[in-house]
């Protein structure tokens, strides 16, 4: 296709209109890790003490500041996913409703469950403490603002107009952080208390800035750009080329976008903690490898049985998010697998954890099996 805007959602595709399955697997391999895989694999060095389980373990750590670990995909990976069903989703909307004025409902409406949810999962919404209150703090509140800026564009820029105000958005964050100054520190440094987006984020909450050095405010111009560059690969999805030419272009972006992300890491670094311009670009080309990768397994090979595992938790992604946050589903498992401490001994956390994990996937399960699917 050589016209950019045959892919706006205002166009009828000759692609998937439907869910895609590896889409779904995908979110599913992402939330896995999140909901107990990352305790599971983790517990094993606390029994082999190998080299292989020690990298593992410290893989599924988040790296202390600059740099890339593993772990530090999962939350992009969540934000850029959700840009890969927006064109789905929105297609079908202005199908059924031409207007594009009243998709904004939902928009807002999303926006503010998704909001209300991270404060309850992360901002001690739920300790009914003012004083304990962090009010911009979680992933689905980085997802809430992302959508919100991703749903600006896609309503109502061309498709150029929308990679254009994309790299724009890290554009501007990076002139942000290298031109506004910190009082007592100057401007350009990107430390973990020294930098403009953390400074800003203390600046405006207060009290009810999250204590960390994780940043929100001027990071969601980023958290605009990471779904972004989902929703152009959505785009790909429904464009209708061969799946063979659709999986070259993922594997090709997806190398491009890590190869500018380390080129522009020379002077503005891959920070996940601020989610800088070259960590976008970094995330996001890893993230297009991965649903190539799943794209090809389940889509191209039409393996979709072997990724059903991961389907099931991805078709209930939040419902599994939330779950995973607010219940302690290792006591479930611990009645039965309680007494066993005394015998097995460092395999203990090994059993709690995958315990706790199959409880919550088997509810799960069973919500996949009833066709319950939670959305918002």
């Amino acid at each position: 296709m050589t016209d950019l805007n045959s892919f706006h959602v205002s166009r009828p595709v000759t692609g998937a209109t439907g869910r895609v399955a590896s889409v779904d697997a995908l979110r599913g391999f992402d939330m896995f890790w999140i909901i107990g895989g990352e305790f599971i694999i983790k517990s094993l060095d606390n029994v082999f003490h190998g080299s292989v389980t020690g990298f593992l373990s410290t893989q599924l750590d988040h790296v202390e500041w600059t740099g890339f670990r593993f772990y530090d995909i999962i939350m992009p990976l969540f934000l850029f996913i959700v840009g890969v069903s927006m064109p789905f989703s929105y297609r079908r909307r202005l199908e059924q409703n031409s207007s594009k004025s009243a998709l904004w409902p939902h928009i807002i409406r999303r926006f503010i469950i998704l909001w209300i949810l991270g404060m309850c999962v992360q901002g001690n919404l739920l300790d009914y403490d003012w004083s304990q209150l962090k009010f911009y703090s979680n992933t689905l509140q980085a997802i809430a603002s992302g959508y919100l800026i991703a749903s600006v564009l896609i309503l109502y820029l061309g498709v150029k107009w929308q990679m254009i105000f994309t790299f724009l958005l890290m554009l501007v964050y990076w002139a942000i952080l290298a031109l506004a100054p910190v009082p007592g520190v100057g401007s350009g440094v990107i430390t973990p208390e020294g930098n403009f987006a953390i400074y800003f984020d203390k600046l405006v909450f207060g009290q009810f800035q999250d204590g960390t050095t994780y940043s929100w405010i001027v990071s969601s111009l980023n958290f605009g750009a990471t779904v972004m560059l989902g929703v152009f690969s959505g785009y790909l999805l429904q464009a209708g080329m061969d799946k063979k030419k659709t999986l070259v272009y993922f594997v090709v972006a997806g190398i491009v976008l890590i190869l500018l992300g380390l080129f522009w890491n020379i002077w503005h670094p891959i920070v996940k903690h601020i989610w800088t311009s070259s960590f976008v670009l970094f995330s996001g080309g890893i993230c297009v490898l991965l649903l190539a990768l799943f794209y090809w397994i389940v889509d191209f090979l039409d393996f979709k049985r072997s990724c059903t595992f991961f389907v099931v938790i991805g078709m209930n992604a939040i419902f599994a998010y939330c779950a995973s946050h607010l219940f302690d589903w290792g006591k479930i498992a611990d009645v039965p697998f309680k007494g066993l401490e005394k015998y097995v001994g460092d395999w203990y956390p090994f059993f709690h954890y995958t315990g706790g994990f199959l409880v919550l996937y088997f509810i799960l399960w069973q919500m996949y099996k009833r066709k319950i699917f939670i959305k918002i």
